[in-house]
C-alpha cells in the first residue's frame, strides 16, 4: 500500500516519478526491452511511420528517455528535440549521439536535448509541427495540463502521437495483465535494485490511468481533432494519433 499511497496525489506522484526515473535511468533501455519482449523499438518505429514525417517538420519528443524516437526521427526532419525531466536520461542520450554518425544518419546535425517538465514546456507557442510521446502521458501528475501544453506548442494542423500502456476494459484481461506486470516488476525491482516497488510502479500507474479510449476522449474534449487509437499488442498497448487545431 505504500507505493499506492505515494502516487495517489498529484504532488506525491510527481515526486515519486522523478525519484524513480533518476534511479532507473541507467537500466531504462534494458527494462523497456525486457518487459516488451524486445518489441519496444518496433512499436516506436510504428509510431514514426504513423507520424508521416516530412523534411520541413520540427519534432518534439516528450519523455524522450535515452532518445530512441528522437534518433529515429532526426534524419527525416528539419529539427528534432527531446525533452525529459530526468537529466541522467539526457546524459545517456547525448552519449548515444556521440556514438552515432552525424552524416548519413543525420543524428549529429538535427538532434538536441532539453531538461524540462511536460507540465510547463520551455518552448514558445506553435513551435513544433510534430509532438511525440513514448510512455509519458501515463506518468504525468496532471494529464489535462500536459495535453494543454502539447496543444500550446503544436503548430496548426500539426500531429500528436503517443505510445503507452493501455488499461484493458475487459476486467479479466486487465486483471491478468496487471498481475503479470506486478509479478515481473517486483522480481526485476528486487534483482536490480533490491526494491520490489521499483518496477511495480508500472501496474500501479495503469490502475489509475484512464486507458487509451479515456485519453482519446479527453483529447477530443480539449479540442484535438481527428483523434484515433491504434491498438498494439492486441490492445495491451496503444498509440494515440491526433492533429492540432487549425
Amino acid at each position: 500500500m505504500g507505493l499506492r499511497r505515494s502516487i495517489s496525489t498529484a504532488q506525491g506522484k510527481q515526486q515519486y516519478v522523478r525519484r524513480l526515473f533518476a534511479t532507473i535511468a541507467d537500466r531504462y533501455d534494458f527494462i523497456t526491452g525486457f518487459l516488451s519482449y524486445g518489441q519496444d523499438r518496433r512499436w516506436k518505429r510504428r509510431l514514426i511511420q504513423l507520424a508521416n514525417l516530412q523534411p520541413t517538420d520540427r519534432l518534439l519528443d516528450l519523455a524522450c528517455g535515452t532518445g530512441d524516437i528522437v534518433f529515429a526521427a532526426a534524419p527525416r526532419v528539419k529539427r528534432a528535440v527531446g525533452l525529459d525531466v530526468t537529466h541522467r536520461m539526457l546524459q545517456l542520450a547525448m552519449h548515444r549521439s556521440v556514438d552515432l554518425p552525424p552524416e548519413g544518419g543525420g543524428h549529429g546535425r538535427t538532434a538536441s536535448f532539453v531538461t524540462g517538465d511536460m507540465l510547463a514546456l520551455p518552448f514558445p507557442d506553435r513551435s513544433f509541427s510534430v509532438v511525440t510521446i513514448g510512455y509519458g502521458l501515463r506518468n504525468v501528475p496532471d494529464l489535462q495540463q500536459s495535453l494543454l501544453e502539447i496543444q500550446r506548442v503544436l503548430a496548426p494542423q500539426g500531429r500528436v502521437l503517443s505510445l503507452d500502456f493501455n488499461r484493458p476494459s475487459n476486467p479479466i484481461v486487465r486483471g491478468a495483465y496487471l498481475i503479470y506486470l506486478t509479478f515481473v516488476g517486483s522480481a526485476l525491482g528486487y534483482v536490480l535494485h533490491r526494491d520490489p516497488d521499483t518496477y511495480r510502479y508500472i501496474p500501479e500507474s495503469i490502475r489509475n490511468y484512464p486507458g487509451a479510449h479515456g485519453v482519446a476522449r479527453m483529447m477530443e474534449q480539449l479540442g484535438f481533432p481527428n483523434v484515433r487509437v491504434v491498438r498494439v499488442l492486441g490492445g495491451l498497448m496503444a498509440i494515440h494519433v491526433a492533429t492540432g487545431r487549425s
